[in-house]
C-alpha cells in the first residue's frame, strides 16, 4: 500500500482528460485498509503557474525521483491505486510543505499545540 507522502504516476483526470503523470499520496493508511482507491495531489512541472498560497515548489525534486523541477497544487483527485507506479517519497520539508498547504486548501482547522 503507498504510504502518505510518496509519489506515483497515475493516470490523473483533469478538466478536459486524463494525463499520466505524477503525483503525491495524501491519502493514509487506515484509507487505504477501507477503499481500494488512493487520494493524491497533483504534481506538474510548470513550477512557475504554482504561485498559489496552497502550492508549494519542491525543494528536493530530484531526490524523489523526479527528473524536473516540480510543483505540487492542491488539486485532488481518487484513482485506482492498482494502476500506480511508485516513482520515489518526498523529503521531509517537502511533505511538511504540503501538508502545511492541504490545511489551507481543505476545510481543516490547523493543528493545535
Amino acid at each position: 500500500m503507498p504510504d502518505p507522502g510518496e509519489i506515483l504516476i497515475i493516470d490523473f483526470p483533469g478538466a478536459v482528460g486524463v494525463k499520466r503523470r505524477p503525483a503525491v499520496v495524501v491519502s493514509t493508511s487506515l484509507y487505504h485498509t477501507h477503499r481500494p482507491d488512493v487520494i493524491v495531489g497533483l504534481l506538474t512541472t510548470k513550477v512557475k503557474v504554482a504561485t498559489a498560497p496552497t502550492d508549494h515548489v519542491l525543494l528536493d525534486w530530484a531526490k524523489a525521483g523526479l527528473h524536473k523541477p516540480t510543483a505540487f497544487r492542491s488539486y485532488l483527485a481518487t484513482v485506482d491505486r492498482a494502476s500506480a507506479v511508485h516513482v520515489g517519497r518526498l523529503s521531509d520539508r517537502d511533505w511538511q510543505s504540503i501538508q502545511a498547504c492541504l490545511v489551507r486548501a481543505l476545510a481543516f482547522p490547523p493543528p493545535g499545540p
